[in-house]
């Protein structure tokens, strides 16, 4: 049939897939084009070279990848590309907020779960050499899931390395009224830079040393290993809880709280959660305000200290509960070796939802709290909560933060904080991320200084301008990205 047939190419339906075509040959890592060619402009035409194009980079990175691993069965092992049966359920697995785990969300090209440095090394490296961006995931916490989607085509991305990005967005805990924060405690670090490189706090030097205690996950490299300033706490600590509705006055109390809280002695540390309940008197929607905490101390030092230090609160020693400290990450709901469980299941339940923050500066009056109440009376409010939190005293002036959480509910609340909240900037906690802030564009190769200001400066003030030197001193391609 040769004659009367399709000619130069003589073409194929690609669902009736023919051998005799050609084929890439069996065992060769390293495709050649050229022979590809062969087949399949018989299948796609003149479609095979955008076809191709697309391709190229990722089978000339994972081919790159495969010879600097060095051992081919550690190589499947640790990497899983898109055609992998197990890469959804590894990129899932600690995506803790679902709203990046539908169907539509890009994602990455290939996923690296390293076990020794070099294979981060190597996936750098190969990255740099195909042009293609490198992502690290930590905890999978990143309120914007930047650490397990990507805009752009063929990123390589870490599995869950530890707390990294918690330290590296600052660290912020319920021990941070007594101590500081998480990264004030790190005295070295191990990390990979952009050449690929391993170093310490000696060789990095201190500017780079300070710019990754806070200055924001994956942007100056990749942490192997933080080292820490062990902190003492007591075996037992005691946990609280105070709920109090609308009708129970919760509206003064959330306001008296505000004069209150940053006075009390440092061992406390308390937050408000707000949200929509049954009323237990009418069985009508109301507001709730729980005041919860952790004291490190016994119920019988706290009960009394309370007393005289926020007496309008009311708390009694059946509101209290003392457990280990390690008892206390988990609010004794969940075994300790929970703690241990890096798996699909995840300490935290994981849901849909999308995040901002705020800090204080000025008390908050009365009148702006009754105005906001309801606000929690609409449709979307079912799921939502406001929470504020101890003053953050690495942010001079703040008397305490809030965080919001749940959609465009979220947004309109956020709106309606704006003449109570920090202003010119309006700041917000780096490791809180929020797009609606600012983002650098999409596919803008040469990245604006001025544009990347205008969110900079809400995370990270006036640090944002020494953050930009190191970061063009350090990484001057920009390769590292956490956008």
């Amino acid at each position: 049939m040769t004659p009367y047939v399709s000619k130069s190419p003589r073409e194929s339906y690609i669902n009736y897939r023919d051998l005799d075509i050609g084929t890439n040959k069996i065992n060769n890592s390293k495709r050649s084009y050229a022979k590809a060619r062969v087949w399949g402009v018989k299948y796609f035409k003149n479609n095979f070279n955008r076809i191709s194009a697309s391709a190229q980079p990722a089978q000339e990175f994972l081919h790159c990848l495969s010879l600097r691993f060095h051992n081919s069965s550690s190589f499947a092992k640790l990497v899983y590309t898109q055609h992998n049966s197990s890469y959804s359920s590894v990129l899932k697995s600690s995506a803790q907020n679902l709203r990046f785990t539908t169907p539509s969300t890009p994602t990455p090209l290939a996923i690296v779960t390293p076990l020794h440095a070099s294979h981060i090394q190597a996936a750098v490296h190969c990255c740099r050499k195909h042009g293609l961006q490198v992502k690290t995931r930590s905890g999978g916490h990143d309120f914007e899931g930047l650490s397990y989607t990507t805009a752009y085509k063929v990123p390589c991305i870490g599995r869950t390395v530890g707390l990294g990005g918690h330290l590296s967005g600052g660290g912020y805990g319920v021990l941070f009224r007594k101590y500081g924060l998480g990264a004030d405690n790190v005295i070295d670090a191990c990390l990979i830079d952009v050449k690929g490189r391993i170093l310490d706090k000696k060789s990095m030097g201190e500017d780079l040393f300070w710019a990754i205690r806070g200055g924001g996950g994956g942007s100056f490299g990749i942490v192997l290993a933080w080292k820490l300033k062990l902190v003492p706490v007591l075996a037992n600590v005691t946990v609280f809880t105070v709920s109090k509705t609308l009708e129970q006055n919760a509206t003064k109390l959330v306001h008296q709280c505000q004069y209150i809280a940053h006075k009390l002695p440092k061992e406390i540390h308390m937050s408000i959660i707000i949200s929509r309940v049954n009323s237990s008197e009418n069985e009508k929607m109301t507001v709730q305000a729980s005041f919860t905490g952790i004291f490190l101390g016994s119920t019988d030092e706290l009960v009394p200290l309370m007393e005289e230090k926020f007496p309008q609160l009311g708390i009694v020693k059946e509101d209290c509960f003392e457990m280990s400290w390690a008892e206390s990450n988990l609010w004794a709901t969940l075994s300790l070796e929970t703690l241990l469980e890096r798996s699909q299941k995840s300490v935290l339940s994981k849901t849909f939802f999308k995040a901002k923050s705020d800090y204080v500066k000025q008390l908050i009056p009365e009148s702006a709290f009754q105005g906001l109440w309801p606000k929690f009376y609409e449709d979307e409010a079912k799921f939502a909560n406001f929470e504020t939190e101890s003053p953050y005293p690495h942010s001079a002036g703040n008397l305490y933060s809030i965080l919001y959480v749940f959609m465009s509910w979220m947004r309109r609340v956020y709106n309606y904080m704006t003449p109570f909240v920090s202003k010119s900037p309006r700041e917000a906690y780096s490791n809180y991320r929020d797009l609606d802030i600012e983002a650098n564009k999409i596919n803008n190769d040469k990245e604006s200084y001025a544009e990347a200001r205008v969110w900079g400066l809400k995370y990270f003030k006036n640090n944002f301008d020494r953050l930009v030197h190191i970061k063009t001193k350090v990484d001057s391609q920009n390769f590292f990205r956490h956008e």
